[in-house]
């Protein structure tokens, strides 16, 4: 066991966010309990009040865990010593994305909701990792697009990351989702992350292609 308080706070706030996620793989936001999450957790249910209030605040919480990974993942691009033409840029941040499902899932809920019903040093917290990958993304865009302007860059952050809220539900569906298309004879578009995030961002750079 971790010493130190804050330690063990940050230790038992890790493992509740891990154990919604392993939840999230399989169930819906609606489906999953605080009495769901404290089941998988080593101490009692009941402690997972001294660290989350509300249901919505877990889900917050693991949302911002997964801007933080992005968002490191998109400095480690920005760092690197030689910049990426448009196509190595397009394939790489989507492979970023490719492992962030959990991320993206979460992306295509209603966040109003789930954002009102947390305190607001919560959502402070959630921002500021939010403001990360914006901060990452332009980093990326200034390493490897030197001369790209500043509302060049605006440009490409104000449509790729709207489109992100989309990338999940037309990438993954739910049994029922495919017999309600099937009905109506619509096809599943025949998509991955990959594919649909990397043609929006060479879309976006097509001056720099």
């Amino acid at each position: 066991m971790p010493k130190g308080s804050q330690e063990l706070t940050n230790a038992r706030k890790e493992e509740i966010l891990n154990a919604c996620a392993a939840l999230y793989e399989t169930m819906g936001f609606k489906e999953i309990t605080i009495c769901d999450i404290g089941k998988k957790t080593s101490f009692t249910r009941t402690s997972i009040y001294n660290y989350f209030q509300t249901k919505e605040e877990i889900f917050l919480g693991l949302f911002q865990r997964e801007h933080e990974l992005w968002a490191a993942d998109l400095y480690a691009i920005a760092a690197e010593d030689a910049p990426l033409t448009a196509q190595a840029f397009a394939q790489r941040v989507a492979a970023t994305l490719e492992k962030r499902g959990c991320m993206l899932k979460l992306m295509s809920m209603n966040l109003y909701d789930m954002e009102d019903n947390c305190r607001l040093e919560n959502l402070v917290s959630f921002k500021k990792a939010y403001a990360q990958t914006l901060k990452a993304m332009t980093d990326c865009l200034s390493h490897c697009f030197p001369a790209m302007s500043e509302k060049e860059k605006q440009e490409i952050l104000y449509a790729f990351f709207p489109f992100l809220h989309g990338v999940y539900p037309y990438t993954s569906h739910t049994q029922k989702q495919k017999a309600a298309m099937q009905i109506v004879g619509l096809t599943p578009p025949p998509c991955t992350v990959q594919s649909l995030v990397q043609s929006l961002l060479l879309k976006l750079l097509s001056d720099y292609a």
